[in-house]
């Protein structure tokens, strides 16, 4: 099930799942993330769009973010909204919180379009599994304070239409292993898509072939936790309907460590494995679907949808 583009000018729904937007500060003070959603939602009012904002979205309920029930509401909210064709949230963590409190229903009986990067991994996985609707993976609220081109050919060809027929790179595909493989694609923030394994709320067909897709970042974990992260999804069931892995952004510089681990996993697995900096935690935040049919040929470094 694919949701209809958000129409230009057309109505985009703001939460927060994973961490407090403060919008207003103390006198005198200013908070950067009070600055940082204001410039957001200009940005996406100067580009013609109207915004909606959930109702908890900036509180603090326990301290550091708005309480699981109130940000699971806040998803509902803005799933039942009939005018909100977009939504549209940001990283940080407590993501997986929200999960028991999806009605996933309402996202059935009202598809639209569904982006996040990072913590955002395990809605967005989650939603798809449970529905059957693709969601997307790679932007956050943010690129509209700032867009480069390349992300805003992947805006544009992702979520305000379905042109992006084969995916547009902006840096070298290094090829770990080399092959070619179709499945559905899945996947997301290396942390997130492995502890999502085995829960109810991941309920894929292991006999249904997958193209999984990994972002992590040097910020976050040096190359041996990205690689404890890769041993726990290689021992889980999923794995065995896995053929083919696209790795996004690691650092800006080369990683001869995490490609040559990388290797490890294509060859002991039988599957290609490139790696990219096209999306992630980097500049590059290119779009890739989640649900979405593709085949990934690992010696030309492509990736076309089907």
């Amino acid at each position: 099930m694919r949701a209809k583009p958000l129409s230009r000018g057309g109505v985009i729904g703001m939460c927060s799942p994973s961490h407090v937007p403060l919008y207003e500060a103390a006198p005198g003070q200013e908070i950067p993330w009070s600055r940082e959603y204001k410039n957001i939602i200009a940005g996406m009012e100067n580009e013609g769009f109207s915004v909606v904002q959930a109702d908890n979205m900036y509180k603090d309920t326990w301290g550091y973010l708005a309480s699981d029930t109130e940000r699971g509401a806040d998803f509902n909210q803005l799933a039942v909204n009939k005018s909100v064709e977009y939504i549209l949230f940001g990283g940080g963590e407590g993501a997986p919180e929200v999960l028991p409190y999806l009605d996933f229903e309402l996202f059935r009986e009202n598809p639209k379009r569904i982006c996040s990067y990072s913590d955002g991994t395990s809605i967005l996985n989650a939603i798809w599994a449970n529905t059957g609707l693709e969601t997307y993976y790679g932007q956050n609220p943010t690129v509209f304070t700032g867009w480069t081109d390349y992300n805003r050919q992947h805006f544009e060809g992702h979520i305000l239409s379905d042109s992006m027929t084969v995916h547009e790179k902006n840096s070298e595909w290094v090829t770990c292993t080399g092959g070619t493989a179709e499945g559905v694609l899945c996947g997301g923030y290396t942390v997130n898509f492995a502890l999502l394994l085995g829960t109810k709320y991941f309920p894929v067909d292991n006999n249904e072939p997958h193209i999984l897709f990994l972002e992590d970042h040097e910020k976050f974990g040096g190359p041996d936790h990205v690689s404890a992260m890769l041993g726990y999804i290689e021992q889980s069931d999923f794995m065995r309907s896995v053929r083919g892995l696209i790795f996004g952004n690691f650092r800006d510089s080369s990683c001869p460590e995490l490609y040559a681990r990388l290797r490890v996993l294509g060859e002991r697995q039988g599957i290609p494995v490139v790696y990219c900096d096209d999306f992630g935690h980097g500049e590059n935040h290119g779009v890739l679907p989640i649900g979405r049919m593709a085949r990934l040929d690992g010696d030309k470094g492509e990736l076309r949808y089907l």
